[in-house]
């Protein structure tokens, strides 16, 4: 079966494991709006395939993602002299909605887990894009960079809610406020990644934890484990985890997935879990209302 091709990326799918290759590596894998449109379209089309289990984010060449593209001047945040189809498009109530932010919004609502294999400098949305990715491994080559106040900007990406929940509020409003570049063993050191590798090593590092998902845990249960945590983030209180996953556990208790999960179990061989994340999702959110922009 042939993949899909998008303008800006590289896509393939073996085993399971899907990887999304940024690849625009003339311009270190800036980030414009056709690679927005197709960041958001590749989610929805692993969110919709069952043979992915997992999806590994990486960019082509030397850079994982240098930005925003720049290319446009003094006027690249600057919507309204813009203009064009993309003001209409992603204005609401008179404000032009954030691209990071849309492509990130679409990463928290993902059913499968998503891995960052930073391979080298990540800045301004290269970074921001990856904080909503559940799983941060990093290159030796890998340096990152809230540059937005020395751009005369703001964080973006709904990077306010997801950097402090990662870090800790103290780091976030340093990074931020100085706007420096700072290495991977920083990022490790303060919680920002998961592990730091070889550059040789790291996609082996990405494919490696994403096997160990796919071969052992059944779809199902990780897309609602991912849903549990991620919406759980921002709860106000521990009753709306309980009401949520006392419905998950009684939805997958009675499952062939549960069924087939224990019986391996007690045979001592792998799981082959049935249910798909297509068909077999429960609505465990009766109660969730996904807040609007407003």
């Amino acid at each position: 079966m042939s993949q899909p091709t998008f303008e800006t990326l590289l896509y393939s799918v073996e085993d399971g494991v899907a990887t999304v290759t940024l690849n625009r590596p003339e311009k270190l894998n800036a980030f414009n709006t056709q690679m927005m449109r197709d960041l958001i379209d590749v989610f929805d089309l692993t969110d919709a395939d069952d043979a992915v289990r997992c999806v590994i984010v990486t960019g082509a060449g030397r850079a994982f993602c240098a930005g925003a593209d720049l290319s446009g001047g003094g006027e690249t945040f600057d919507y309204e002299k813009r203009g064009g189809d993309a003001l209409a498009a992603r204005t609401r109530e008179g404000v032009q909605r954030d691209g990071g932010g849309l492509l990130t919004l679409r990463i928290f609502d993902s059913l499968k887990p998503v891995i960052s294999a930073c391979n080298g400098p990540a800045v301004g949305v290269g970074v921001t894009m990856q904080l909503a990715m559940d799983i941060r491994l990093a290159s030796t080559e890998a340096r990152y960079g809230f540059v937005f106040a020395r751009r005369g900007l703001n964080p973006e990406a709904a990077s306010s809610w997801f950097l402090p929940h990662l870090v800790g509020v103290q780091t976030a409003l340093e990074w931020c406020y100085t706007g420096r570049i700072f290495p991977a063993a920083e990022a490790h050191a303060r919680g920002l990644v998961r592990s730091v590798h070889a550059p040789d090593e790291l996609l082996g590092a990405a494919r490696g934890l994403a096997r160990e998902i796919a071969d052992n845990t059944a779809p199902v249960s990780v897309a609602i484990t991912r849903q549990l945590i991620w919406r759980m983030a921002g709860a106000s209180h521990p009753m709306e985890a309980h009401r949520a996953d006392s419905r998950g556990i009684q939805a997958r208790g009675r499952s062939g997935d549960a069924r087939e999960g224990v019986t391996s179990f007690l045979e001592k061989r792998p799981p082959q879990f049935p249910n798909r994340v297509s068909e077999d999702l429960p609505d465990i959110w009766p109660h969730w209302t996904a807040p609007t922009f407003g």
